[in-house]
């Protein structure tokens, strides 16, 4: 069953979201086909990171520092809860147009690393707490999962696959897509945000009997000003 979805590094509910919906293709059995495509949240965000995610994310909301500690530990709670290493309190935030590039190269070049590449990459930002615009982290996640380190530094010393980025963040726009993650199965099912597994599951299963016609469900997303929780 193929799955297009559009998601960026930075957002804690797109690792979450991916992570449920895998467990819950796991349980029904069914092998998918997944297609990340790239959502910068931020394209104007520095290559180095400057300040701390709890100053970040208490400015950006208006909130305390303790209810921003609150709310970011909400959120790495549920991605706990999935077996996820989730350290978003030291997330190291910057640029993640070079990770999103290299993701493209990937995919086109080797896409039996793609869903590997895409995973090491979620968990250098979450879990290592890594820059994902350091070339240097970027090179030794590429490594890890068997390519060429020249190849690789080769496309990340140049703008290769930028177009291809900026093209699909288009793509989004025009689609009305301005949060993420947003999952559409079989062309024909659209998940919004990060739903309950149970709501995922049940989505793949129509999905598989093909018992309607086009639905969308709404859950936590994040967009440019911001992560929101769905009822």
């Amino acid at each position: 069953m193929k799955v297009i979805y559009w998601s960026d590094y930075a957002c804690p509910y797109c690792y979450i979201g991916e992570q449920r919906l895998r467990k819950a293709a796991k349980a029904l059995g069914m092998e998918l086909e997944l297609d990340m495509k790239a959502f910068q949240l931020d394209p104007g965000a520095d290559v180095v990171c400057h300040g701390e995610t709890l100053d970040r994310f208490a400015k950006k909301y208006g909130l305390s520092k303790k209810a921003a500690m609150q709310r970011i530990e909400q959120i790495s709670v549920l991605g706990r809860a999935e077996g996820i290493d989730f350290k978003y309190a030291t997330t190291r935030f910057t640029n993640t147009m070079d990770a999103h590039r290299l993701t493209k190269y990937v995919q086109d070049k080797y896409p039996k690393y793609a869903d590997v590449l895409i995973e090491k990459l979620y968990r250098a930002y979450f879990c290592d707490n890594q820059e994902l615009a350091d070339h240097d982290v970027l090179l030794g996640i590429a490594e890890a999962c068997g390519l060429k380190r020249e190849d690789i530094q080769s496309v990340l010393e140049s703008d290769r696959y930028k177009d291809v980025v900026l093209a699909e963040e288009l793509e989004a726009s025009s689609s009305d897509i301005h949060a993420v993650p947003l999952f559409i199965i079989n062309d024909k099912y659209v998940l919004n945000g990060a739903q309950p597994y149970d709501v995922m599951k049940s989505m793949l299963e129509r999905a598989r009997k093909d018992m309607a016609d086009v639905q969308t469900v709404h859950g936590m997303v994040c967009g440019p000003d911001g992560c929101y929780i769905g009822k």
